[in-house]
């Protein structure tokens, strides 16, 4: 972890409600893994004493990219950064997704703009699988063109049946799990899942029902990002019941079978 004095490169509208931020970040940028995130200074966001979170979509020698909508104060005052404008971020932070197994198909989930945290993912993974994306509707759903490049079976979903299947991601989802039958551990699907809590709890427990390996980035708001004020906590199974972990540290990506859901 590292914090470097960024130079806002790009800062356009990507599709829609989503903007892209592209930020001059020659030490951190190598150094992020997929799953990483980072933290950011927001610029004329004086009253706000903690900086923002942000996953990383894109990352090189030259620096970063960042996928996001406005949906707050944070958000709302990082529409007015700039290009040539200074950006201090903190990064990379957490744990990210791991290398996919011997002779699993990857299979990535994503709901919503979750699929910009599974770029690096799909671009870093030797071996190409199938992705599934879903959203509210066709303005939704993102990157379908940059994950299909890089050689990944892209399969979406709507809620409102303007793109793709009609229903939420697991109506692509499930079908496909089907065909694969049971694989038991070292067989058949690994998944790789980022989007809402409601989503990764239904595509965890498909993954455990079925014998496959999930990991899955948590959704949960993130203070500090380094792991000290503890708001990012979920509950993660032991040997002996669960005890606390923090998204921010120990994850954001765990495996489908820590997880101890709260009803």
């Amino acid at each position: 972890m590292t914090q470097e004095k960024t130079t806002v490169l790009e800062h356009r509208v990507f599709q829609g409600e989503y903007r892209l931020l592209k930020l001059a970040a020659p030490v951190i940028g190598p150094l992020v893994q997929p799953g990483q995130f980072v933290h950011l200074r927001v610029p004329r966001l004086e009253n706000a004493v903690l900086r923002r979170p942000f996953s990383v979509f894109k990352a090189d020698e030259e620096g970063l990219s960042i996928l996001y909508a406005t949906v707050g104060m944070g958000t709302e005052a990082l529409t007015t950064v700039e290009v040539g404008e200074e950006v201090s971020l903190l990064g990379p932070l957490g744990t990210g997704f791991p290398r996919v197994g011997k002779n699993k198909i990857p299979v990535l989930v994503a709901g919503g703009y979750g699929n910009a945290a599974l770029y690096l993912q799909a671009k870093n993974l030797p071996v190409k699988g199938v992705a599934f994306f879903g959203g509210r509707s066709a303005e939704d759903i993102l990157c379908v063109d940059e994950f299909e490049a890089l050689g990944w079976d892209v399969r979406v979903t709507t809620d409102d049946g303007s793109l793709g299947t009609k229903g939420l991601v697991t109506a692509a989802l499930d079908p496909w799990l089907e065909e694969q039958g049971s694989g038991g551990r070292g067989q058949g699907a690994e998944l790789f899942a980022c989007g809402p809590n409601g989503m990764l709890k239904a595509v965890g427990d498909r993954a455990l029902e079925k014998g496959f390996t999930a990991w899955l980035s948590m959704d949960r708001n993130m203070a500090c990002g380094v792991g000290a004020c503890l708001t990012c906590v979920i509950k993660r199974k032991t040997e002996t019941g669960w005890e606390w972990a923090r998204c921010c540290k120990d994850g954001p990506v765990f495996n489908a079978e820590e997880i101890l859901w709260e009803d």
